[in-house]
């Protein structure tokens, strides 16, 4: 049952070129930086990245992106992330967007076992009726388009067919884990890591507290055990790495 690795570096030496990582995350918030560094230093390539965004100036996924490491991206936002833009516009990179609350049941379905679910989300955009650039040729045209999807009539509102969302690893980082795997999340850290967690074969989080079984309380815990495989223990150096993508200040 103790599900604890010694490093970030140990926990993904499994992961293979080509594989498909849901990673949690919204914006700098929660991201597993850690284990997207691991994954760099062992210069993991060409992978299929499901996330909210794709990390934002030298945090997160955007190690990963700029070092040309990621293929596909499926997500719901690019942000201020220019370098990602650049690649998606460029063709180098191949961008499924999602409305983001579809992406988070997308999630979550995939992870609860459920193949498909129907939303009224997207009926009567591209996302429902297809032509969404997918990848562009480089030169301004499109070389890959969304195909159309199925759409059906309930009570008299049309909702769209959409696909739980299955991954070979899932990364996430939490504010408190036992050896268990049991995770407790931080505030906004919350929306998406939980979800990321359930869509993995194989889940491994990052947390900034270490606990024995036990100790959390279970009223507490976001997401249980049964959904994450491997435990890695920020140093208290790696637990501070958190960065704010822009700091504002208030005036009176």
């Amino acid at each position: 049952m103790d599900k604890v690795v010694p490093t970030a570096g140990a926990a993904v030496a499994d992961v293979p070129d080509g594989a498909s990582l849901a990673v949690g995350g919204f914006g700098l918030s929660g991201v597993p930086n850690a284990l997207v560094r691991a994954l760099y230093e062992r210069g993991v390539n060409g992978l299929s990245v499901v996330s909210n965004n794709c990390g934002a100036m030298d945090s997160g996924l955007a190690v990963l992106l700029s070092a040309g490491r990621i293929a596909r991206v499926t997500g719901s936002y690019i942000g201020a992330n220019k370098e990602f833009a650049r690649q998606y516009l460029a063709g180098e990179l191949e961008v499924e967007l999602i409305p983001q609350g579809t992406l988070a049941e997308r999630l979550r379905a995939g992870g609860a076992g459920i193949p498909a679910f129907y939303t009224p989300a997207g009926v009567g955009t591209q996302v429902a009726e297809g032509g969404l650039p997918w990848r562009y040729d480089g030169d301004g045209g499109v070389a890959l388009a969304s195909s159309p999807k199925e759409v059906r009539d309930f009570d008299g509102t049309a909702c769209v067919l959409e696909h739980g969302i299955r991954t070979d690893f899932a990364l996430v980082r939490a504010a408190k884990g036992d050896r268990h795997g049991n995770l407790v999340f931080n505030k906004s850290a919350r929306n998406f890591n939980p979800l990321a967690a359930m869509a993995g074969r194989i889940t491994i989080a990052e947390v900034e507290e270490l606990f024995e079984p036990g100790t959390i309380d279970p009223d507490a815990v976001h997401l249980p055990g049964i959904f994450v495989q491997r435990v890695v223990a920020l140093t208290p150096e790696q637990a501070a790495d958190r960065k704010i993508e822009k700091r504002t200040v208030s005036l009176r």
